[in-house]
């Protein structure tokens, strides 16, 4: 399930995704905001109708992605333009374009205000945004080759996957600093933590695992096998989905037991995934599918397949 010849690629971007646990409410997302890498294009999906309704410009070969706490914005990354764009998710168009330099790929919002974190792959850095004025107000160090980003609910903590120091950084995002740097397997890449703010989740595409970080001793207490290459991890139903770019499946595991289950089959070189806001589904991007997958959280069965424009990645938070 590897890369057709001829794919083209963002500068190093081998995989990444930010990925949220199901957000409550009464209902299932309504759209998906999927980066197309390879058509520059960032597709909205309407999920019941299960079709592409409008299909945005972004130059640079958009990777990441993450919403406003509103959903109103949309955040892309572009590592081609070394630049990053935010969209007007009604008006379904890029409003305003930042240049960044270095090589932004992982993003993540606040939850609490709306601050920006952008992953610069090249610099040890994360690159902040402010949301009202729409001007870069700081930097965060952080590890080696940094790429997906994840917060906890209450806005304090950013955890960042440093891949190429297989660690992950804890940054106190009000203060900026770095509070520690955890070892975990190798290249972790995709990274999410649960609601509660207990644990981390890093899928590591060297090792083939994913590492379970507890945030409160700032360590990882274990280590779950899953498919070839994993990518990013999604949760819900009290279970982890983990996706494996090369085996063309998710795999599972119990998130109390830490206990391997079924792997399900997907598309080929499946990348980001993200849970409905009931928590009922799982949406998952397959790069070289050009498709859009979707799984039955309970009963594990896929559901449907959404064709998308070139290379869809996803990179992120991307359910509307």
């Amino acid at each position: 399930m590897r890369r057709r010849p001829g794919r083209r690629l963002a500068g190093p971007i081998l995989g990444a995704g930010l990925v949220c646990a199901g957000l409550s409410g009464p209902s299932a997302a309504e759209e998906a905001f999927v980066t197309a890498q390879s058509a520059e294009t960032v597709d909205v999906i309407d999920l019941d109708a299960r079709r592409v309704v409008a299909s945005i410009p972004v130059p640079g070969a958009p990777a990441g992605i993450a919403l406003s706490p509103d959903r109103a914005r949309a955040y892309v990354t572009a590592p081609e333009a070394k630049a990053l764009a935010v969209i007007d998710a009604a008006a379904r168009r890029v409003v305003r374009t930042l240049t960044l330099g270095g090589g932004p790929l992982g993003i993540a919002v606040n939850p609490v205000d709306g601050t920006v974190y952008v992953a610069d792959w090249y610099a040890k850095r994360l690159v902040v945004v402010n949301p009202g004025t729409l001007a870069v107000e700081g930097e965060i160090a952080v590890g080696t080759s940094p790429s997906g980003l994840a917060l906890t609910r209450d806005g304090r903590l950013l955890v960042a996957a440093d891949r190429d120091d297989d660690a992950v950084s804890l940054v106190d995002a009000r203060t900026r600093e770095r509070l520690a740097a955890i070892p975990v397997g190798t290249r972790p890449f995709g990274v999410t933590i649960d609601p509660e703010g207990r644990r981390a989740y890093t899928a590591n595409v060297g090792s083939n695992d994913v590492s379970v970080i507890d945030l409160a001793a700032r360590r990882e207490v274990a280590r779950v096998p899953v498919g070839e290459r994993p990518y990013a991890v999604a949760l819900t139903g009290g279970r982890a989905f983990v996706t494996d770019q090369y085996g063309g499946t998710v795999s599972t595991f119990d998130l109390a037991t830490l206990a391997p289950g079924p792997r399900v089959t997907v598309g080929d070189y499946p990348e980001g995934i993200a849970v409905s806001r009931d928590g009922t589904r799982l949406y998952v991007a397959n790069w070289e599918s050009d498709t859009l997958s979707v799984i039955d959280a309970a009963t594990l069965a896929v559901t449907g397949e959404i064709r998308t424009a070139s290379g869809p990645r996803a990179f992120g938070d991307f359910l509307r």
